[in-house]
C-alpha cells in the first residue's frame, strides 16, 4: 500500500472493535486525505456508526472495547493515536480538532437550554472566550449555515425549530471551533430533498472556507455521488471495497457494492412508463449477486370504479396564540382546501417539504386531526355523518404505518402481541390458536419467519421493525393503508424490498395506498398519481407521468431539481433556496386564499395563483 501519510489528516489502521463477545468491526483500515470528503457506506449494522464513534472515542463510553489497531490524527506532523488517550485528553480533542454531527438533531440538542447557550458553551470551553463574545460568534455561525433571523434563533429552544433548522444548528455547533475533521453521521436521512440540498451545499462551502476534511456516513448513494471524493464500502463490519467515487460507481468490483448500487431508485428511470413498475432485486446469495423476483407492470388501479376515499375542500388549522380571555388571535393554516380521490388498488403519493401539510392530511383521514372545513368520505359516505360504530369500523378498514417503527411498537410487548392487537380490538377472531396461525401467516407475508413472533422490538433491525409494522397494518384486513414516510429511514437495499412488498400486497389484496414521502425517486417508482403540496395547498396533481415528465408548477420543478443523482459524473445545477419555507403563522382573518386550479391536460391540475 502506497504511503499516503503525508497527505492524510486521519489514518485508521487495523481497527477491531467488540461489544462483549460480538466483534462489530474487523481489521478496518482507511485514510482521510486533507481537505477531502470520504463517504463510508453500507447498510444498518455494517459498523459505520461504530467507526465514527470510535474516532470520537465515544464508543468505549457505550461499552465497546478496542481489540486492535490505531486511529492516528495528523500522522505526518504531530501523530496522536486517539485510542491511547485517556477520556479527559480525548475531551480536549472532541469538538476542537474532531467534531461530529449526529443523525438525530432533536435528541442531540439539550431541550432545556437555548440554542445560543448551547453554541456558546462549546466556544467558552475550547476557545476560552467571554459569554458575550461567544454569543456574538454564535449569531455569525448561525448565519453561516443560512438560518434566517439568526439573532432571534439564539433565544429559541430546540422544540421551536423545524427538523431542517435543528440540523443546521448542529452543523453550526460542529464547526464552531473550526475542526480539522468533521464526522457527519447520516445528517440528511430524515430531511426533505430541498433542505438536504441546502445542507450539502453548506457543508461544501464550509469545507472550502475552513479547509477541513469530512467523513460522511450515509446509505444514500445519491448523496455519496454528490459530495464524496473517496468511498469506503462496509459490509458486516469489514471493508469490502474502497476507491475514488467515480471508480466505485462506474466499475464496482465487490458483489455487495453492485447489489447496493442496483437497489438505488433513480429519478427519471421510469420515463415513458404509464404505470408503476415492480423490478427484480439483486441480493447476495452465498456471497454472489442473484436477481430475485419478476418485472411486472403495476396496473392495479381501478380508476373506473367509484372512489374508495374522497377528500373535498379539506382544511385543518391549529390555534397558536390566544388572548387572556381565550380568544384565538393567530392560527397555523396547516391545510387549505385540499381535494382528491383514491380509487381501489391505486397508490396516490403526497409529496412536499416538512410543514407542507402531508402528515396533517393523513392524520385527518385517520380521524386523529379534526378538519376545520371540508369533508372526507369513505365508500361514498361522509365521515361527518357516520355513527360511532361506523367510525370504529373505519379504523379497521384504514390502517396507518408510521415513520418511526421503533416508536410505534410497544417495547414491553412481543411483536406477536402487537400484531394480534388489531385482530382482537376489532373482534376479527377470538380463538387463540387461530390468532397465532394468522400472526405467523402475516409475518411470512412480509418476509419474516413466523418464529420471530415471540421476540421484542429491540431485537430487530430497523427494516425488520418496519416489516412488523406492515404486518400489524395488514392484520385487520384494511382496504386503504396510509404510509407516512414509511421508507425514509431505511437502507436502500431494504427500501427496495419493502417497495416490492407494497406492490405485491396491492396486486394480491387490491389495497389502496396513500403514500406520504419526500423521496421523489421512490414516489416516481411506485405511484399511480401524485399530489404536490406547498404550505398546505395542493399546487399540482396528476398521473405520475404527467407530474414527472410534464412538470407544470415551478415549485414541483424546484423539488425535482434538488434530488441528488446517483452518478458522480452528473453534477446538478444547485437551485439555491435562500432561507426557510415562509412562516405558516397567520393572524385570524389573514389566512391564505384557497388555490384556484386549472386543468392543463386531462386529469393534470395545476394551481394558477
Amino acid at each position: 500500500m502506497k504511503d499516503t501519510h503525508h497527505t492524510s489528516l486521519l489514518s485508521v489502521q487495523g481497527l477491531t472493535v467488540s461489544f462483549g463477545a460480538s466483534q462489530v468491526i474487523k481489521d478496518l483500515s482507511f485514510e482521510v486525505p486533507l481537505g477531502k470528503t470520504v463517504a463510508v457506506v453500507g447498510e444498518s449494522g455494517s459498523g459505520k456508526s461504530v467507526t465514527s464513534l470510535s474516532i470520537m472515542r465515544l464508543a468505549d463510553l457505550n461499552g465497546a472495547t478496542y481489540d486492535g489497531g490505531s486511529i492516528v490524527l495528523n500522522p505526518a506532523t504531530r501523530p496522536t493515536d486517539l485510542l491511547t488517550l485517556q477520556q479527559d485528553e480525548a475531551r480536549q480533542i472532541r469538538g476542537k480538532d474532531v467534531a461530529m454531527i449526529f443523525q438525530e438533531p432533536m435528541t442531540s440538542l439539550n431541550p432545556v437550554y437555548t440554542i445560543g447557550d448551547q453554541i456558546a458553551e462549546i466556544l467558552m470551553l475550547h476557545e476560552r472566550v467571554s459569554r458575550q463574545d461567544a454569543l456574538t460568534e454564535a449569531v455569525r455561525l448561525l448565519s453561516l449555515v443560512r438560518l434566517p433571523d439568526a439573532q432571534g434563533v439564539i433565544n429559541r429552544y430546540p422544540h421551536q425549530l423545524s427538523g431542517g433548522m435543528r440540523q443546521r444548528v448542529m452543523i453550526a455547533m460542529a464547526v464552531a471551533c473550526r475542526p480539522k475533521l468533521l464526522i457527519a453521521d447520516e445528517p440528511t436521512t430524515a430531511l426533505d430533498v430541498t433542505i438536504q440540498a441546502q445542507i450539502l451545499d453548506i457543508l461544501r462551502d464550509l469545507q472550502a472556507e475552513l479547509g477541513m476534511s469530512i467523513i460522511f456516513i450515509t446509505h444514500d448513494m445519491g448523496v455519496v455521488a454528490e459530495i464524496a471524493d473517496q468511498v469506503v464500502v462496509m459490509w458486516k463490519g469489514e471493508k469490502v471495497e474502497e476507491g475514488p467515487v467515480e471508480t466505485i460507481f462506474a466499475t464496482p468490483r465487490h458483489p455487495y457494492t453492485r447489489s447496493l448500487l442496483s437497489a438505488v431508485p433513480k429519478l427519471g428511470a421510469m420515463t415513458g412508463q404509464d404505470y408503476p413498475l415492480k423490478s427484480p432485486l439483486t441480493v447476495l446469495v452465498d456471497g454472489r449477486p442473484e436477481q430475485v423476483g419478476e418485472t411486472r407492470v403495476q396496473d392495479t388501479a381501478q380508476m373506473a370504479a367509484a372512489p374508495l376515499l374522497s377528500v373535498r375542500d379539506l382544511s385543518v388549522r391549529f390555534d397558536l396564540k390566544k388572548t387572556w380571555y381565550g380568544k384565538v388571535t393567530h392560527v397555523c393554516p396547516a391545510v387549505t382546501g385540499a381535494s382528491f380521490d383514491i380509487h381501489p388498488g391505486e397508490t396516490l403519493s403526497l409529496v412536499g417539504e416538512s410543514g407542507s401539510g402531508k402528515s396533517t392530511i393523513a392524520r385527518a383521514i385517520m380521524q386523529l386531526n379534526s378538519p376545520s372545513a371540508g369533508d372526507i368520505a369513505f365508500d361514498g359516505k361522509p365521515m361527518s355523518r357516520m355513527s360511532l360504530a361506523e367510525r370504529q369500523k373505519l379504523r379497521q378498514e384504514i390502517q396507518y404505518i408510521f415513520q418511526d417503527p421503533f416508536a410505534s411498537l410497544d417495547p414491553r410487548k412481543t411483536v406477536g402481541w402487537s400484531i394480534a392487537e388489531p385482530i382482537r380490538t376489532h373482534g376479527l377472531m377470538d380463538n387463540d390458536r387461530n390468532i397465532s396461525r394468522r400472526i405467523g401467516e402475516l409475518l411470512e407475508r412480509v418476509g419474516l419467519p413466523a418464529s420471530v413472533a415471540t421476540r421484542y422490538p429491540h431485537q430487530f433491525s430497523g427494516g425488520q421493525r418496519q416489516r412488523v409494522c406492515i404486518a400489524r397494518a395488514l392484520a385487520s384486513k384494511p382496504r386503504l393503508i396510509i404510509a407516512d414516510e414509511a421508507l425514509s429511514a431505511l437502507d436502500v437495499s431494504i427500501q427496495a424490498q419493502i417497495i416490492n412488498l407494497f406492490m405485491d400486497l396491492q396486486k394480491d389484496d387490491g389495497l389502496a395506498y396513500l403514500f406520504v414521502s419526500h423521496d421523489m425517486a421512490v414516489v416516481e417508482k411506485m405511484s399511480h398519481r401524485v399530489a404536490v403540496l406547498y404550505l398546505g395547498q395542493i399546487v399540482e396533481m396528476g398521473s405520475r407521468r404527467q407530474v414527472f415528465e410534464n412538470t407544470a408548477h415551478p415549485y414541483t420543478r424546484r423539488l425535482l431539481s434538488a434530488v441528488p443523482h446517483p452518478d458522480p459524473t452528473h453534477r446538478r445545477e444547485p437551485v439555491r433556496l435562500e432561507g426557510e419555507v415562509p412562516s405558516t403563522t397567520r393572524r385570524i382573518g389573514d389566512e391564505p386564499p384557497a388555490a384556484i386550479h386549472r386543468e392543463v391536460s386531462p386529469g393534470h391540475m395545476v394551481a394558477s395563483n
